[in-house]
């Protein structure tokens, strides 16, 4: 189970969104979690190498600022988990940097 970045609650398993994308052959999915004790964003980062090992990582804490922008984004995308997707929410979320 992911642990809030800024008070390390214990998160639940129902995500805020999520998204997924390729970049240089590997794929990346990340996954917001909201924090309802303080109120900031986990980000839970999934790395899908394309040679070698997955690996799972968290960031943050985001602002609620930010993560509700990012969440946001994400939202105004029909397919977030399409890695391919190439729709103008998964070029901002990733830099414009999609394989």
């Amino acid at each position: 189970m992911t642990a809030c970045a800024s008070c390390g609650r214990a998160l639940g398993r129902e995500p805020a969104a999520s998204i997924s994308g390729g970049l240089m052959g590997d794929e990346y999915s990340e996954t917001y979690y909201l924090c309802p004790d303080c109120g900031d964003y986990t980000v839970e980062v999934l790395h899908d190498r394309f040679l070698g090992e997955e690996t799972v990582f968290t960031r943050g804490p985001v602002s609620r600022a930010e993560g509700d922008a990012q969440i946001g984004l994400i939202r105004s995308c029909p397919e977030p988990w399409n890695k391919k997707c190439r729709c103008p929410a998964h070029r901002a979320h990733f830099g414009d940097a999609l394989d």
